[in-house]
């Protein structure tokens, strides 16, 4: 099965084509350029590549949130208008896994950490399970401080929340933290493509058109909304 998967989920951007769980091509970036002036290109040169067309590809793979609003919007509105032309089915990964898991073999546990702002992190609970990354706990926002309700022993950390938090979570967890290389802070197109084939073997594949970001809190917009409403 040919999937095109990727990431706008955080700054960084990645896209990757696999055949089954064989990486055929996969692009990363952080430019500084917004996703929506650099993923079709990105898409457009992983299809080159390859030398496939679009009609050659058999699913697609996205993150689906936590993370940015506006990269996670521009993400699903990119798949859904390659699906919708194809027919193809989509599968959601959540942001938070698809990092974990670029820390296998370990017997630590595993958390990714993302900048939620507003003095807030996205984070969750992973461990190795001696074949595969495993949900200890669901997606979640809270208070930095919130963190340690969740750790239950030596941890390694990664993603770019860690920038932020990542002193803070060092002071207070100390030999009990281990931060991951940075060059592992990123999400990558090939972890989303992996774990959403196992979704499509599955057949959990879903129709584009009913797929929704997953943003764990309301947007701005929302909030705004519901305070015109309350007045």
């Amino acid at each position: 099965m040919k999937i095109l998967a990727f990431d706008t989920a955080t700054r960084s951007g990645s896209v990757a084509i696999l055949d089954d769980s064989r990486i055929i091509v996969e692009m990363n970036s952080d430019t500084g350029k917004t996703h929506s002036e650099s993923l079709l290109p990105a898409v457009d040169h992983v299809l080159h590549e390859t030398g496939y067309v679009i009609d050659d590809i058999d699913g697609y793979a996205l993150t689906i949130g936590p993370g940015s609003f506006t990269g996670l919007r521009i993400g699903l509105s990119t798949v859904k208008g390659l699906a919708w032309a194809s027919g193809k089915p989509v599968m959601a990964v959540s942001t938070l896994e698809a990092l974990a898991h670029n820390i296998p073999f370990t017997d630590k546990f595993i958390c990714p950490v993302l900048d939620a702002r507003k003095k807030e992190i996205y984070t969750a609970i992973f461990r190795w399970n001696g074949s595969d990354i495993e949900r200890v706990s669901e997606d979640a926002v809270m208070p930095p401080a919130g963190l340690f309700d969740l750790i239950d022993g030596e941890t390694i950390f990664l993603g770019p929340g860690l920038n932020i938090y990542g002193a803070y979570i060092s002071e207070r967890l100390g030999n009990g933290a281990t931060f991951a290389p940075e060059n592992l802070w990123s999400v990558r197109a090939s972890n989303v493509g992996i774990i959403a084939l196992e979704g499509f073997k599955r057949g959990e594949g879903r129709e584009s058109s009913i797929l929704l970001p997953r943003y764990i809190r309301p947007s701005e917009a929302e909030l705004n909304w519901g305070k015109k409403r309350d007045q």
